[in-house]
C-alpha cells in the first residue's frame, strides 16, 4: 500500500532526540525568539477537543457536538448538536486523504462524516449498537472510500473498511481493556494507538494489534502521531514526549504540563497541554512558546497558512 498522500493535512509536531530525558527551559528562561501565539475570537465557550485541516480550511470540534469552521470572517459555528443532534460531546476528528470529508467521534457512540465541499452530514453513530464514548478517530483513503478507525473508551478499537457503512463494522480489544486515548494511521491499514494502561500498540492490517511499549514510562499517554513504522511520537503526563525510532524509545522531558496532543513532521512540530502550554521543536531541541492563555489546550494542527491550537473555554490560538 502506498504512503498517505501529500494532500493530507501537513502537520507539525514536537519531538526529542536525546538518549536520556532532556530538560526544557521554563517559559521565563526561553529564547527571545519565542513564537507568538494569538488568541482569536471563538463563537463558543465550551471545550474544543480537536482541530483538523481539510481541503476547505481548518475545522474544530467540541462540547455539545459543535463543529466550527475557520473562514475569512473568522471562526463560525456550522454544526450544533453533533451528528445525531443529541448534543453529544465530540472528542476526536480526522480527515480523509483528499481533505474532503471530516470525520468526528464522541460521547454515546457519536460518529459523523461531514462533506466540507457540500455541507452534507452523514450520521454513522452507534455502530453495532455501541453507545460507549469514543475518544478519537483516524481515517485513511479518499472521500467515500475510507477506512475508519475509532478508539473506544471501553478499550476496544472499532473499524470499518467500507466507509462506515452499516454492517461493515467490527472490533478488537488490543490490550487490557483500558480506554484507548488516541489513534493515528500513517498508511491505509498501518498505525498506532495508546491506551490508559501506559501501552502503545501497532497494526499492519488495521485489525490485529501488537504491543511495542512502553516499559517504565510512569506517566499516562494522551496523544499519538504515527508517521511510520519507525517514526512514532507519544505525548503524555508530566510533560513527557517519547519518540519510537524503530529500535528504541527516546524520551524528552518538557516540564510539568500534561501534554494532550502532538503533531510532528520531519522532526519539527508542536505539542500542547495543560495551562496553555505549547512546546515546539526546531534544530533537534524543544523550547516553550509564549501563549496568551492559561486554559488547558487539547489539540494542535498546522493549517496551510497558520498553526492552530484549541482547548478549554472555547480557546483558539493561532500562530
Amino acid at each position: 500500500m502506498s504512503e498517505r498522500t501529500s494532500t493530507r493535512r501537513n502537520v507539525l509536531k514536537a519531538a526529542g532526540v536525546a538518549i536520556g530525558a532532556a530538560a526544557v527551559p521554563t517559559a521565563a528562561a526561553a529564547s527571545t525568539e519565542e513564537s507568538e501565539w494569538t488568541a482569536v475570537k471563538s463563537p463558543v465557550g465550551g471545550t474544543l477537543y480537536d482541530v483538523e485541516e481539510t481541503s476547505e480550511g481548518a475545522y474544530a470540534v467540541g462540547d455539545a457536538g459543535v463543529v466550527l469552521e475557520r473562514t475569512a470572517k473568522g471562526w463560525q459555528k456550522i454544526l450544533d448538536g453533533g451528528p445525531s443532534g443529541n448534543g453529544n460531546n465530540l472528542y476526536g476528528a480526522d480527515v480523509t486523504d483528499d481533505g474532503e470529508r471530516l470525520w468526528f467521534v464522541g460521547s454515546s457512540g457519536a460518529i459523523g462524516e461531514y462533506d466540507v465541499t457540500t455541507g452534507n452530514l452523514v450520521d454513522h453513530s452507534a455502530p453495532m449498537d455501541v453507545t460507549n464514548n469514543f475518544n478519537d478517530v483516524s481515517v485513511t483513503g479518499e472521500a467515500g472510500e475510507a477506512n475508519v478507525y475509532v478508539a473506544g473508551d471501553s478499550g476496544k478499537m472499532y473499524y470499518s473498511f467500507e466507509n462506515g457503512a452499516t454492517q461493515t463494522w467490527d472490533y478488537v480489544t488490543p490490550g487490557s481493556g483500558s480506554a484507548i486515548n488516541a489513534v493515528d494511521f500513517y498508511d491505509d491499514r498501518k498505525g498506532h494507538i495508546v491506551d490508559g494502561n501506559k501501552s502503545v500498540f501497532y497494526t499492519q492490517d488495521g485489525s490485529t494489534w501488537d504491543k511495542i511499549g512502553l516499559a517504565d514510562a510512569n506517566v499516562n499517554f494522551y496523544g499519538v502521531d504515527s508517521d511510520g513504522a519507525d517514526d512514532v511520537w507519544i505525548s503524555g503526563g508530566g510533560g513527557m514526549v517519547f519518540h519510537w525510532t524503530g529500535s528504541r524509545w527516546v524520551p524528552a522531558d518538557t516540564g510539568d504540563a500534561g501534554l494532550r496532543d502532538i503533531e510532528v513532521e520531519d522532526g519539527v512540530g508542536y505539542t500542547v497541554g495543560g495551562g496553555g502550554a505549547v512546546y515546539d521543536r526546531e534544530d533537534e531541541a524543544w523550547k516553550p512558546d509564549t501563549t496568551p492563555t492559561g486554559q488547558n489546550l487539547k489539540a494542535v494542527c498546522r493549517e496551510s497558512e497558520v498553526e492552530i491550537a484549541v482547548g478549554a473555554g472555547g480557546t483558539i490560538l493561532e500562530h
